[in-house]
């Protein structure tokens, strides 16, 4: 007789779950080589793909909030290291690898994330020059995103200070290498940006790896630049250094120094500029004015100008003239008004208001009477009229008929019956008096025969 234990039997769900707590604990934070393929994205912006070489092949899920950071482009037949945990999806019994970050395998990763990033952008108008904006001739203040304790704001200070001391500054502090730094970038351009007085904008740091460099390449520092309405000049790492923010920027300077020394002209350079513009003006007055003095003088020494001054003072006397002229006549017309108005003010004292207006209001009340008695009458007439009519529609109307003794008689449709014809044996039919209404059914039939006369 058999005694040992029976073979335990797992249930589908039970098995699979057993499966997947063994897989996912032993294989978390792996690394796996490969080649890309069978790559779809999904509408929510999840990616799905195969990893495979040689001899086998494992599914990858990427989901959004990871491939959103991704710094290249993934394409069927990439080699990458995908790194992540090993995961079951139980409702088909499969395992795949949940992708937590994905690179390039080799050397140039970033340098393909910049170059893929960089085409993107440009055909999108990202860098196209009519878009950029010239920068103010000497802005009041300026705006500045970089690390406040890095040498860029160091030098950029140092540099203004030596320029043009009395320009304002805004800071906005940021960190500019490192995770989160491109956040606070382009936080610090949007910020900027909302206050009305900055007048140009300055971002940058000073040189590093193109790891350090990597927050001026991404998109969204790219965006927040191009959606600057204020001149922004980009100051990235060194004068061989070239970032994204180069590009989409109105001006590139090769360092966060050079980048002052764009925006605020020399003090010293200014004033002597203004100098020389003074000179030249004062010159091109002095010569200016020598010039219209001589016509002067050869105008004043011509024969008609003498004559000219002649004729002035003539015309200045027949202005005189003239001028006493029209005062005489406008005391000559001033008083014939003014004896108008009194002639009329006297014809108005002498008339009497109260008795025009006592024989206005008794004509008034004349005619107001005669047409009350003219509404009176007319209203009498037509009641009269009116009542004419009432009792001829009263004599004419069917239920006068009716009342004197005759009735109506319809059919089973309601039809007023004017002949017995119309009703066959049996049919009911419907008559009405004056006072109540008879049902019944056709029991016989009658008719007579009208003969017309020939008229």
């Amino acid at each position: 007789m058999n005694t040992s234990n029976p073979r335990k039997i797992y249930g589908v769900f039970e098995f699979t779950s057993q499966v997947k707590s063994l897989l996912e604990s032993n294989f978390q934070d792996v690394l796996v080589e490969g080649e890309i393929s069978n790559l779809t994205a999904s509408s929510a912006g999840h990616l799905y793909f195969a990893l495979k070489d040689t001899q086998a092949q494992i599914k990858c899920v990427c989901f959004r909030s990871k491939a959103r950071l991704l710094r290249f482009q993934l394409e069927n037949g990439n080699q990458v290291i995908v790194g992540g945990n090993l995961g079951v999806y139980e409702l088909r019994g499969e395992y795949c690898l949940y992708a937590e970050s994905i690179k390039p395998l080799g050397d140039g990763t970033l340098q393909q994330a910049f170059e893929q990033l960089k085409s993107q952008l440009a055909i999108e108008g990202l860098f196209d020059v009519e878009r950029k904006k010239s920068l103010p001739l000497l802005p009041r203040t300026i705006g500045i995103v970089t690390s406040p304790s890095g040498a860029a704001i160091h030098d950029i200070l140092r540099t203004l200070s030596r320029r043009h001391e009395g320009i304002r500054v805004l800071l906005f502090p940021a960190k500019v290498q490192g995770k989160g730094a491109s956040e606070e970038i382009a936080a610090g351009i949007n910020a900027l940006n909302s206050i009305s007085d900055v007048d140009v904008i300055i971002i940058g740091r000073g040189g590093g790896s193109i790891e350090d460099l990597w927050a001026f390449n991404e998109e969204r520092v790219a965006r927040a630049i191009f959606s600057s309405n204020v001149p922004l000049v980009s100051a990235v790492g060194h004068e061989v250094d070239f970032t994204i923010s180069d590009f989409v920027a109105d001006v590139r300077a090769p360092t966060p120094t050079s980048a002052v020394e764009l925006v605020v002209s020399k003090k010293e350079d200014l004033l002597t500029q203004l100098d020389h513009f003074e000179n030249r003006l004062r010159r091109v007055l002095q010569l200016l004015f020598s010039k219209r003095r001589n016509r002067v003088f050869e105008l004043s020494a011509n024969r008609f100008f003498t004559s000219a001054q002649s004729r002035i003072r003539s015309h200045q006397q027949w202005m005189d003239e003239l001028t006493f002229r029209l005062q005489m006549s406008s005391k000559e017309a001033l008083g014939t008004w003014k004896n108008h108005w009194n002639l009329t003010i006297d014809r108005l004292l002498r008339c009497d208001l109260q008795r025009i207006v006592d024989l206005k209001r008794d004509a008034l009340k004349f005619w107001g009477e005669r047409a009350t008695t003219r509404i009176h009458f007319v209203l009498q007439e037509a009641k009269g009229r009116l009542s004419t009519q009432t009792a001829a529609m009263r004599t004419l109307s069917p239920q006068s008929v009716l009342n004197r003794g005759y009735a109506i008689c319809r059919d089973s449709d309601g039809g007023i019956l004017r002949a017995a014809q119309r009703l066959q044996i049996g049919d009911p039919f419907s008559v009405t008096l004056s006072q109540g209404r008879i049902h019944g059914r056709t029991e016989c039939i009658e008719t007579t025969h009208t003969v017309k006369e020939n008229q």
